[in-house]
């Protein structure tokens, strides 16, 4: 449902410890901060932590937290203590104090599904809905050979659009499906050589008018020129999982960016990324990865040796001797951002660049935090 909203129950518990592992408070945090509409829980956990997608793991070392709340505009989210550990803690305020009478409640990373466009959401939901609603890739050639194809428009013309009749082959007689998207098969994604799917671009979409061999249709709406070939995929009323609770990978692994949406050379905030990590890699919804970027190779030309007596001096460059040549050092790899997976197939996955601290690109690599 295109209005509803995922509202996510912010951290309940800030444990203050030295230790490397433990989430921190950000040293910059307000006292109180008071929620606006467009604010999104992510937004509101990282003005309170340094790492904002760890507060559910935070929220687990507090167990006496049982009953979620929703965030609303007008809420005052705020930093105390308790027992000498900070935690933060919610007021009722605004619209959202005509629902009850206001009081503080500890806020819990719970997911709640509501029809309600006032809660706050966990992430920037309009960003990634196209996203959730339609299926974005194609796993094998296998699995795109199976699905029905129009074969021929009403007028035998090569192209077709919004409102032309088109004949569909290989469609069976679902009972009640009579809507159906329009996908063609895009670039591949590769990992090592190795195609791990297609992109499926979506063409439009189709309402069936009668069923037969071949069927027929009418193209209700088109964002590309339908072509004979493009295959159709039955819409689905079930609702997409929207649990973007963010979480760490439950084990160790590796990828890299595959891909951005768009095409666009550098990527950043809230852009829409492809990684080379799926399912069977043990990619979940609300799946948080550091984004790494390769050092650069550079020439180490100091600490080079030469055969040559006096190389790399200023008399042997007066009589000629040649200088030692460089040596080429790969420089260290550096933490550039943070990606939340919120879309997973078998060998790939979506997701939504939370972070970036410069210019991301193609190729760089993505593992655990």
């Amino acid at each position: 449902m295109l209005n509803k909203i995922i509202p996510i129950l912010l951290l309940a518990g800030v444990m203050s410890m030295a230790r490397a592992d433990t989430v921190q408070i950000n040293p910059d945090h307000p006292d109180r901060y008071v929620v606006v509409k467009g604010d999104t829980l992510w937004d509101i956990a990282e003005r309170f932590l340094t790492q904002p997608w760890r507060w559910p793991e935070i929220w687990k070392v507090n167990p006496q937290i049982e009953n979620p709340h929703l965030i609303y505009p007008g809420d005052v989210v705020s930093l105390t203590y308790e027992g000498g550990s900070p935690i933060l803690t919610v007021e009722r305020g605004g619209s959202a104090g005509k629902r009850g009478v206001a009081r503080m409640v500890k806020l819990s990373p719970e997911i709640r599904e509501v029809d309600t466009a006032e809660a706050v959401p966990s992430i920037p939901i309009d960003v990634i809905r196209n996203f959730l609603s339609r299926p974005m890739v194609i796993n094998d050639d296998q699995e795109m050979d199976a699905l029905p194809y129009i074969v021929s428009s009403y007028d035998q013309h090569l192209v077709a659009g919004e409102g032309d009749r088109v004949y569909i082959k290989g469609l069976s007689q679902e009972a009640g499906q009579r809507t159906y998207s329009i996908y063609r098969k895009g670039p591949a994604y590769k990992k090592n050589d190795r195609v791990i799917g297609y992109e499926a671009l979506y063409v439009g979409e189709a309402v069936i008018e009668k069923h037969g061999d071949p069927s027929t249709a009418t193209i209700t709406q088109s964002a590309r020129e339908v072509l004979n070939g493009d295959r159709l995929m039955p819409q689905s009323d079930k609702d997409i999982n929207r649990d973007f609770t963010p979480r760490s990978p439950g084990n160790p692994v590796s990828g890299h960016i595959i891909s951005v949406v768009d095409g666009l050379l550098e990527i950043g905030q809230y852009q829409i990324v492809v990684v080379d990590l799926g399912e069977s890699d043990g990619m979940e919804a609300g799946t948080v990865l550091g984004i790494y970027q390769s050092g650069k190779v550079v020439t180490d030309t100091t600490g080079a040796k030469s055969n040559w007596p006096l190389a790399n001096t200023p008399l042997g460059e007066y009589l000629g001797t040649p200088k030692a040549r460089g040596v080429d050092v790969k420089l260290p790899e550096e933490y550039a951002g943070v990606v939340m997976i919120f879309r997973i197939y078998d060998r790939v996955s979506y997701g939504i660049v939370m972070q970036a601290y410069g210019p991301l690109k193609i190729n760089d690599s993505v593992k655990n935090l």
